[in-house]
């Protein structure tokens, strides 16, 4: 698991360029590593972790499925081969109590889990990965800061 050391700012000026960032990003993560996902509604959270799972799947000559946000079941899994890919998302969580059944950082030695919107968690991890993306001066101009992750 990786120990947070350093923070980094990335302007994502492109689709192609969160792509990339995915790839990179992909070589670098592990089973066991857990990664929150801060930012608005629309800023490319979602489309971080699209292109994120559909690199796992390309390395392991799988067939790339359509990754969406588990914004009404909470959490959608991947398997890629014996790696586990836990996408939660708890924006529809409104009180932390509701965290609870979810069980989210309880088995994760052999799964990559990565969680949007997580705010609502109270105990987090002694060690994770944070993204937070953000919209800079426009709508039309992005960034993602990294902590715990050298790219």
């Amino acid at each position: 698991m990786h120990i947070a050391i350093k923070s980094e700012k990335i302007n994502l000026v492109s689709e192609k360029i969160t792509n990339e960032l995915a790839k990179k990003v992909q070589k670098k993560i592990y089973a066991g590593d857990i990664i929150l996902i801060f930012g608005e509604i629309g800023v490319g959270k979602t489309t971080f972790v699209k292109y994120l799972i559909n690199h796992f799947q390309k390395e392991n000559n799988l067939k790339l499925t359509e990754i969406t946000s588990p914004t009404f079941n909470l959490l959608n899994e991947y398997k890629i081969n014996n790696l586990k890919i836990l996408h939660y998302d708890l924006y529809r969580i409104k009180d932390s109590s509701e965290l609870k059944n979810l069980n989210i950082f309880e088995n994760n030695s052999n799964a990559i889990t990565l969680v949007e919107w997580p705010q609502i968690i109270k105990e987090k991890p002694k060690r994770f990965i944070e993204f937070l993306f953000q919209y800079e001066d426009d709508y039309d101009k992005r960034s993602v800061k990294i902590k715990g992750l050298n790219i």
